[in-house]
């Protein structure tokens, strides 16, 4: 396949952050949201550079000969574009910050520098370094006696150029998480100013007995890229518990990738310091806004449900549920799809709660990846053990940066009496699986849910994602036999219903291409519609370019990387690729294949990255039910209607915002909406359907799709 629709993984990336960093120039979106999506830009390059720009330096020094597969470049090669783009991006995004900080101050909040201190205000701040900030402090000094401190990972530190006869002499002060990030001065106009510029204007007073030559803050970002298959722990004694404990002590010790400077990027103590932690002056960037922009949501909180901020809005109730029976008889009746953020995640929980109390419920299985930090789900799991029943959680250890939390959870839910496991050597669990087994005399029945996103109420609110429950038998005996297959360490080879990766979703999705592009060549009319975060597989891309060149008809909205390029001549002109960034982050995955008449549609954990299709365990339900059918249908339409918050990939491989033709159309606006409608007026025609007591039956389609 010829490398001109291709785009790089990481370049493609950094475009997805820059259109992070449009939400923050955008005078559309209210004032204090534009900061926080510089914040968010800021700490998604955080994690870009841990993560992406460690395992690149990983490889460098494995092998700089290798290539990556889509645009043949080698590792140097990709350091060196990203490094150059960053470049780019950081000016502009030092740029937002300072036009909003300005409108901000015409509304009634100063972010101020200390040179912009009233005479009043610096005698406060003076004393507020002194019996505040001074004592608390912990100055080191590098030079020939004195070796280099670990500098913690996206910790601030305020270096300070000693004046000295014997070479250079470093100051060193750490900014940490011990001081009030932000110093309140009034009130009546909300007047503040940053710790870090208040050490840094009394710097000196940590060195007393020095002359200062020259002083910056600095932030160093470390690679965090570890595994669990790292050579030195394939052998260890330890149980996947202790090993993923130990490869966390290691991650914060991994060596350098980045430095930020908010000062002078050539003084001579700079210039050490890089020397001393081995940063070539690539990997230094400067900057003139904060170098941690997170105060940002303080502000939020403080302001919320003003004019500063988006309308509040809360989770509303979902039409599909009735509040007097129970979710389970509501589910056995028929399937429900809740869409978060728009619909409420209670009736999850609630459902839950209620199979706790529930006599004939006689076990649970569940996967978790990332979870709230006061979790309603683990609590609920925690009573369910207690009160007898079989409880079976999947933890999955390796979630990044959660390793620490997930630790945490497993343990209290193996003292509570659950059974725990992990997920099968080298795959991580990715999927969003529960299954309740019901027993009423010789009656067994089952409710399965399957999601796009995690068990985490706090996410459910940010995050758009789908939840189906089903009472399908079928679903269900796949979905216990992943459970199954996880507890004995094995793979599911093949499934009638379900995909499950790393055997048995790939290959399924390319045959339903296939399918597309056998259709296109009878000269009927084809269709592909698919909705992810990241594409990057090859075979898959591979697969969409040719059914494109078959005349199939292609709408991917995909949220972050692309590693194709659509509407290339000849090879991508049938794809467009939309992508759309607003107030929540849109996580749901949908998958559609073919026309009204003979559609399949799932909803699915799995982006089709290799990571995703190959590499871990991912589950993708199909969605039965006529009625969640058309509401899918709708949502994605209505995504591939927005032209306020949706960029279109152009054959360059840049994005574009849509030209508004016409009205004005912010999806994510129209789901709060509708959600609004819906929780005023339920539908009282299928409220009273769900007290018929009525037994699961399967719809014509699901009938015709075992046929098929």
């Amino acid at each position: 396949m010829p490398y001109q629709i291709y785009d790089n993984r990481e370049l493609s990336w950094l475009k997805f952050n820059q259109r992070v960093l449009q939400e923050a120039v955008d005078t559309e979106v209210p004032l204090i949201e534009r900061l926080t999506f510089t914040s968010i830009f800021q700490s998604n390059l955080d994690e870009f550079f841990m993560v992406r720009v460690g395992t690149l330096f990983d490889q460098l020094h494995i092998d700089k000969e290798k290539r990556e597969n889509k645009t043949n470049m080698t590792s140097g090669e990709q350091l060196d574009a990203i490094f150059k783009r960053v470049r780019s991006l950081e000016p502009q995004k030092d740029k937002a910050y300072h036009d909003i900080i300005k409108e901000l101050k015409n509304n009634g909040i100063e972010c101020v520098l200390p040179d912009e201190l009233s005479e009043d205000e610096e005698k406060y701040i003076g004393k507020y370094f002194k019996h505040e900030i001074l004592p608390l402090l912990s100055p080191f000094i590098i030079d020939k006696r004195h070796p280099l401190p670990f500098i913690k990972n996206k910790e601030m530190y305020i270096t300070v150029h000693l004046e000295s006869k014997s070479g250079i002499k470093l100051g060193l002060l750490p900014v940490n998480d011990s001081f009030r990030r932000m110093i309140i001065l009034g009130k009546s106009p909300l007047r503040f100013v940053l710790v870090e510029d208040i050490i840094l204007k009394y710097a000196s007073e940590a060195f007393e007995n020095y002359n200062v030559l020259d002083k910056a803050i600095v932030r160093i970002t470390r690679n965090a890229d570890i595994s669990e298959d790292d050579d030195s722990f394939l052998d260890c004694d330890f149980d996947f518990r202790g090993l993923m404990e130990e490869l966390i002590k290691k991650r914060k010790k991994l060596a350098p990738v980045r430095m930020q400077i908010k000062g002078n990027k050539n003084s001579d103590s700079i210039k050490y310091l890089c020397e001393r932690l081995e940063l070539s002056e690539k990997q230094v960037f400067t900057t003139t806004a904060p170098l941690d922009i997170s105060f940002s949501f303080a502000l939020k909180n403080n302001f919320e449900g003003s004019a500063l901020c988006y309308a509040p809005f809360t989770p509303q109730k979902s039409p599909q549920i009735s509040d007097s029976i129970p979710i389970h008889s509501q589910v056995q009746k028929k399937d429900i799809l809740l869409h978060y953020p728009y619909e409420s995640i209670n009736p999850f929980i609630r459902m839950l709660n209620e199979a706790c109390s529930d006599p004939d419920v006689i076990s649970v299985k569940i996967t978790l990846y990332r979870l709230a930090k006061n979790s309603k789900v683990i609590q609920a799991l925690i009573d369910m053990a207690q009160r007898g029943i079989d409880v079976l959680v999947l933890v999955e250890l390796r979630a990044r940066f959660d390793e620490e939390n997930n630790i945490g959870w497993s343990r209290k839910l193996q003292n509570a009496g659950c059974t725990i496991m992990y997920g099968p050597k080298g795959l991580k669990v990715h999927s969003k699986l529960l299954l309740i087994t019901r027993k009423k005399g010789d009656k067994v029945e089952h409710i399965t849910q399957i999601g796009t996103g995690n068990y985490n109420e706090k996410t459910s609110e940010l995050y758009t994602d789908l939840s189906l429950l089903t009472a399908n038998p079928d679903i269900a005996s796949e979905a216990l036999e992943v459970f199954n297959a996880l507890s004995l360490g094995h793979l599911v080879e093949d499934t009638e219903h379900l995909l499950v990766a790393p055997l048995s979703l790939q290959n399924k999705i390319i045959q339903m291409i296939d399918k597309e592009i056998y259709h296109a060549k009878l000269n009927e009319e084809a269709f592909i519609g698919i909705k992810i975060n990241s594409l990057s597989d090859r075979k898959i891309i591979e697969k969409l370019a040719e059914a494109s060149c078959a005349g199939v008809k292609i709408e991917l909205i995909i949220r972050g990387i692309s590693c194709l390029i659509s509407k290339v001549k000849g090879q991508t002109e049938n794809i467009r690729i939309t992508s759309i960034v607003g107030r929540f982050l849109e996580h749901s995955r949908i998958y559609i294949f073919g026309t009204e008449s003979r559609r399949k549609i799932y909803i699915s954990s799995a982006d089709f990255m290799t990571r995703n299709t190959i590499k871990r365990v991912e589950v993708a339900a199909p969605i039965y039910d006529i009625d969640i059918q058309k509401k899918i249908m709708s949502i994605f339409n209505t995504l591939l209607s927005d032209n306020v918050k949706a960029r279109v990939q152009y054959s360059n491989g840049l994005y574009k915002k849509k030209i508004s033709k016409g009205e004005k159309v912010n999806s994510q606006l129209e789901f709060i909406n509708k959600a609004y409608e819906n929780s005023v007026s339920c539908n009282t025609e299928q409220s009273s359907a769900n007290e018929n007591n009525i037994e699961y039956q399967p719809s014509e389609f699901y009938k015709q799709f075992l046929m098929q």
